[in-house]
């Protein structure tokens, strides 16, 4: 009987445990999928690069005006970094995602998904592909 309730504690101990490590949130998840050879945001909304931000990958170069016309795809506070995926640091101090070192974009003139019309902008803007 002792060993039973021995065994009964401990079980609640640890489930009381596992509650409290998923308690308050959730797991934040990178919020790229692949379409049509593309990077896309969860829309489908095609993902672009740009070649003027560092390539050290310390923040993005893209800022004001720029910004407006090829809005960020921001990271969450409580993001973190997954694999190819990270998360810089802009001009304002918000987040934004990168991938494989190079911030992520949208592109103010796709209209739905699948659009792809920021590829090859100025030569300096190009589809992100994985």
């Amino acid at each position: 009987m002792r060993l039973t309730h021995s065994l009964l504690a401990a079980a609640l101990g640890l489930s009381l445990l596992a509650g409290c490590a998923s308690y308050g949130g959730k797991t934040a998840q990178v919020p790229v999928q692949v379409a049509g050879g593309a990077l896309t945001n969860p829309a489908g909304m095609t993902l672009y690069v740009f070649d003027k931000d560092p390539a050290d990958a310390s923040k993005s170069a893209c800022n004001g005006d720029c910004a407006v016309k090829w809005p960020p795809l921001m990271a969450g506070a409580g993001d973190k970094a997954v694999g190819d995926y990270s998360i810089v640091t802009r001009d304002d101090g918000s987040k934004q995602w990168a991938y494989k070192g190079k911030p992520l974009y949208l592109w103010i003139k796709d209209q739905k998904p699948g659009d792809m019309t920021g590829d090859g902008v100025n030569n300096v803007w190009h589809t992100a592909k994985p």
